[in-house]
């Protein structure tokens, strides 16, 4: 009995009571349904959890970093920069068209040119009628006319060559209108060269002047004549308007001929170098002297067969065209950089310093023909350039003298500077 009593009590005691049993089974309930309700909300906000998570992770290794603010911002930036450059050259290299080569391009230009051109002519051929504006077009590429006369002097071998006048020369000037002249020359050889007067601001010049070639009948047939226009411009190069090309053995010169020809474009020729020369100017005020040394000359233009010159200074003071005096140095044999340092005195009052010009010409003498000039420039009233500057800077320092280089240039265009008035 004794231990029966006792194993229902120890069973008792081990089974809990009916109360018990419902507050665990309940507790355990609230548990599971709590553990359920946590992980269905951690399911629902885990991304958002995520980014904020990572969002203070990645600040607060920042924050760990050494580095400062800006040099974070500058890093950032530099990293955005070249993956828009690595995304920019994939699209180029995959989607942008590729450029033909230039030559390919120039090759197809050409062959549409030349199609045109041909529509063009075809389109002539078929009778197509030109447009008004087209003919005036032409009109307008009219340079002028040159009216001239040709006559040969059997008796004294000599070609005389007559300029009259031009009709309705282009205008070069900016206010409409041209200062036109007429140069004259032979070739090949151009050794003689002349020019007309300079018309001021007339497009129908009227010149009426005559120039004579001294050279035998027999080398007349291989020679052309050129009468070429040009439009003076005192501050720059003259500019040429046209020119007419006579070859000799075409024309008659059993009597005189006289016609009028139409002014042709033609190429401009290249300045020739004729050479440099160093001169140097002195004036006293109080004595009315002016000195001009002839110092030297370099890389002067061959004229002998040789390929060297014989050349010599000549230096002529002239005042309104007028010449006053003329001096000259003596010759260098076969050089084309003559050494001379020879001086030369002229009176020159204070008075009429401002209007004289000194002129100084660069020849190869010659002892069987005449000797022909090289090269030529002057300084003085109307010069320009350089010479207007050596000038003014030898009048700036009186009884200084004062050296200065010059280039030669064409006889030709020097006399048409001469001839001209300052404007």
């Amino acid at each position: 009995m004794r231990l029966a009593g006792a194993g229902a009590r120890s069973r008792r005691a081990a089974e809990p009571s009916e109360p018990e049993r419902e507050e665990a089974t309940e507790a355990a309930r609230h548990e599971h349904s709590h553990t359920e309700r946590h992980e269905h909300s951690h399911a629902e906000h885990h991304p958002a959890h995520d980014y904020k998570h990572m969002k203070e992770k990645f600040a607060n290794e920042l924050g760990h970093l050494p580095l400062p603010a800006w040099a974070i911002a500058a890093i950032v930036v530099v990293v955005l920069v070249l993956v828009a450059c690595c995304i920019f050259c994939l699209f180029k290299k995959c989607f942008a068209k590729k450029k033909k080569p230039k030559k390919v391009r120039e090759r197809k230009t050409g062959r549409r040119k030349k199609e045109k051109e041909g529509e063009g002519e075809g389109g002539e051929k078929e009778g197509e009628v030109k447009k008004p504006g087209e003919e005036e077009e032409k009109e307008q590429e009219k340079l002028g006319r040159l009216e001239f006369s040709l006559d040969y002097n059997f008796t004294d071998a000599q070609l005389i060559v007559g300029i009259l006048q031009a009709q309705d020369l282009a205008a070069m000037d900016m206010g409409g209108t041209s200062d036109p002249y007429v140069k004259v020359y032979l070739l090949p050889d151009k050794k003689k060269k002349y020019e007309t007067k300079v018309q001021r601001k007339n497009l129908c010049p009227v010149f009426n002047e005559t120039f004579i070639f001294k050279i035998p009948y027999a080398e007349l047939g291989g020679k052309t004549l050129m009468l070429q226009v040009f439009d003076f411009d005192r501050f720059s190069k003259h500019d040429m308007i046209g020119e007419i090309k006579i070859p000799m053995n075409s024309v008659d010169l059993g009597q005189p001929l006289q016609q009028w020809r139409d002014v042709e474009s033609g190429e401009k020729e290249e300045q020739e170098k004729l050479g440099d020369i160093c001169i140097s100017l002195r004036y006293v005020p109080t004595a009315g002297k002016l000195t001009v040394n002839i110092m030297e000359a370099k890389n002067l233009k061959k004229m002998d067969v040789g390929g060297l010159s014989d050349p010599y200074v000549k230096i002529i003071l002239q005042q309104n065209g007028k010449r006053i005096k003329k001096k000259k140095t003596t010759v260098k044999k076969n050089t084309l950089n003559p050494y001379f340092n020879e001086s030369f005195s002229f009176e020159v009052p204070f008075e009429q310093i401002q209007k004289v010009q000194v002129v100084i010409t660069v020849l190869d003498y010659d002892k069987l023909g005449s000797n022909d000039p090289i090269g030529k420039t002057f300084m003085g009233y109307g010069a320009t350039g350089v010479g207007l500057r050596h000038w003014s800077e030898m009048l700036s320092n009186p009884r200084r003298p004062v050296a200065q280089w010059h280039t030669l240039l064409p006889e030709e265009e020097v006399e048409a500077a001469l001839k001209a008035k300052p404007r």
